[in-house]
């Protein structure tokens, strides 16, 4: 692999960590404030079209196919590369892995779940909103600490690289 095409791949790849950090960013600052705080049962009604709506976005179509890139630049980096690169290309895998999508699938993705299936309109549901709403913004912060640190080894990996081709 060239020196060129890896450092795009790292600022690539650094770009969507970033991206989709944003994007967990937004929901952990405000979104899940605003649907909390929403009268009656909208917020809840209004996270069932979100988690549905997500389903088929380029914000999940970038999330999944983060797995199998970092993965494999994680693979090439342990078979072909030395020092630090390295190092922060497995490091960024070993973060994005278990800290969003491993989050993601253990800890979200079950709650959506579970809200999908409740009728807005029940007392039960607005008892389970309430819990949700806190639980899966921690979850969520924790998906964008994990992004924010994968776009950071991303971008020392391409300044580490770019360094030794110039």
């Amino acid at each position: 692999m060239s020196a060129q095409f890896l450092i795009l791949a790292c600022l690539s790849l650094a770009l969507i960590s970033a991206l989709l950090a944003g994007v967990f960013q937004s929901f952990s600052d405000f979104v899940m404030r605003a649907l909390a705080t929403t009268p009656s049962d909208g917020g809840l009604a209004s996270m069932q079209r979100i988690n549905i709506t997500v389903m088929r976005s380029w914000f999940l179509a970038s999330f999944m196919v983060l797995v199998p890139a970092t993965l494999a630049l994680a693979l090439y980096a342990v078979a072909s590369l030395d020092g630090s690169v390295a190092v922060a290309l497995v490091l960024a895998a070993a973060i994005y892995v278990p800290g969003a999508f491993g989050v993601t699938m253990l800890g979200n993705v079950p709650m959506n779940n579970h809200l999908a299936a409740l009728p807005p309109e029940e007392r039960s549901s607005h008892e389970y909103w309430q819990h949700y709403v806190s639980r899966w913004t921690r979850f969520n912060s924790l998906r964008m600490f994990a992004c924010i640190a994968t776009a950071g080894c991303y971008l020392y990996a391409a300044m580490l690289m770019a360094g030794q081709a110039g």
